[in-house]
């Protein structure tokens, strides 16, 4: 039941930080499915792999995704990209490495500042795996162009309305 907490907080989250971001609504469901998976993903590995190796993981299955979404909806990656990734950013680790500095726990600050370091190179690790794939890779993922015939009958529907 946790799980599917978190879950759903990953995909507010995201959809919140789209709206922050400035990302069209129609974008919104993309979005929130993407940052959800990339949870589901980190927090199911989490139990079997490292923190770093999860979130590698799980930001190869956002970019993956992002870049189908862009591909299909004929727009740029970024708007799902910087979008979906954000459940993964490790922004408590930064803070608990502040949190340990100030209180003068230098060994905590170390311990979380590096495992902060560590996910954030990995997730750069997984963005740069993804984004060296082909963009004809992603093709499958297109939307059907549509024939010309049914493009002026849509055209004609519009002027009518």
């Amino acid at each position: 039941m946790s799980l599917l907490f978190e879950t759903l907080a990953a995909i507010i989250g995201t959809i919140s930080f789209s709206l922050l971001f400035g990302v069209p609504k129609k974008f919104y469901p993309y979005c929130g499915f993407i940052g959800g998976a990339g949870w589901i993903v980190y927090a199911v590995l989490l139990k079997f792999v490292s923190t770093p190796m999860s979130a590698m993981i799980a930001t190869i299955v956002v970019i993956l995704f992002s870049r189908m979404f862009a591909v299909r909806e004929r727009c740029p990656v970024t708007i799902f990209l910087i979008s979906g990734i954000f459940p993964l950013v490790p922004g408590a680790g930064v803070y608990w490495t502040a949190y340990y500095i100030v209180t003068d726990e230098l060994n905590l600050a170390a311990r979380t500042g590096f495992l902060a370091l560590k996910v954030a190179v990995a997730i750069v690790l997984g963005i740069v795996f993804v984004f060296e794939l082909p963009q004809g890779i992603f093709k499958f993922a297109a939307k059907k162009p549509i024939k010309t015939e049914e493009r002026k009958e849509r055209e004609n529907k519009d002027d009518l309305d």
